[in-house]
């Protein structure tokens, strides 16, 4: 399993994966989820992925040269070449559709299921900075100012710091440190995500990043936000009341008088009673 993030703000982008694969508790390795192409000046681009393995890395290595052609006149559309993300993003699109067709019968016959999501973002001269996540036949999806991410992969745990944290207007260092503390949540409590973790921050407009990070387990800001964040939950945890039952010693009681239709749980004491 892996898990991968990526957040689009006004003031750029930010992405984050791990790099553990897991195939059985007895045959774990690393292999990197996240690819980045850059042309300085003209556009960059960074591709996350997750699901099977050998997918993921035959989808990767066709897009470099996947071509697009919209007649079969017209000149064909490449990821080095189109002038705006949402071609880009078909042409990835087209790559996974590419992979399907050549490979899924033979996996089908193996028993195993055609399965990749691909989180996709960056910005190309002319337009602004675009986030998607593409999925097993090639669709996609565009992020949105509601929704400023997309996680794929083991995304369960690392999503409610995400939800309460970020907005378009947060700043890149903050989101950052959101997503590694996204990411630290969900090593906690999943084996199968783990380090070494790639990081990489753009700057909008900028179309280039020297922001590009291997975060280590022993890497000392990672261990001082790991061990702050869950120094920092314990504290706050702490910091809240204990329900009392007893609504004559306290201004907020755990047993309220419950409004509308909700009461409380109906027991059971006779064999013939029903719950309804």
């Amino acid at each position: 399993m892996t898990y991968c993030v990526g957040i689009k703000l006004n003031a750029g982008l930010v992405f984050l994966s791990d790099s553990r694969t897991n195939a059985g508790v007895d045959n774990i390795s690393t292999f990197r989820k996240m690819i980045i192409y850059e042309r300085p000046g003209d556009r960059f681009m960074v591709l996350l992925s997750a699901g099977n393995l050998s997918i993921s890395q035959s989808v990767r290595e066709i897009l470099q040269v996947e071509q697009l052609r919209e007649t079969p006149e017209s000149e064909p559309l490449t990821i080095w070449n189109c002038t705006s993300m949402f071609d880009a993003c078909r042409i990835l699109g087209q790559a996974v559709r590419h992979v399907y067709d050549r490979d899924a019968d033979s996996l089908k016959r193996a028993g195993v299921e055609f399965n990749v999501n691909l989180v996709f973002g960056g910005q190309i001269r002319g337009e602004g900075m675009r986030l998607f996540q593409v999925y097993s036949a090639g669709n996609f999806i565009e992020a949105t100012s509601e929704t400023p991410y997309f996680q794929i992969g083991e995304y369960k745990y690392g999503k409610p710091v995400l939800d309460r944290v970020l907005t378009p207007d947060t700043e890149l260092d903050e989101a950052a440190k959101c997503a590694l503390v996204s990411m630290d949540s969900t090593m906690k409590s999943n084996l199968s995500v783990g380090p070494p973790l790639d990081l990489v921050v753009y700057e909008a407009n900028r179309f280039e990043t020297d922001k590009v990070v291997c975060v280590e387990a022993q890497n000392p800001y990672y261990r001082m936000l790991h061990s702050s964040w869950g120094q920092k939950l314990r504290e706050v945890f702490d910091s809240l009341d204990d329900p009392v039952w007893d609504d004559a010693h306290t201004d907020t009681p755990l047993r309220a008088e419950a409004t509308g239709r909700s009461k409380p749980l109906k027991k059971i004491s006779r064999p013939e009673e029903k719950l309804i």
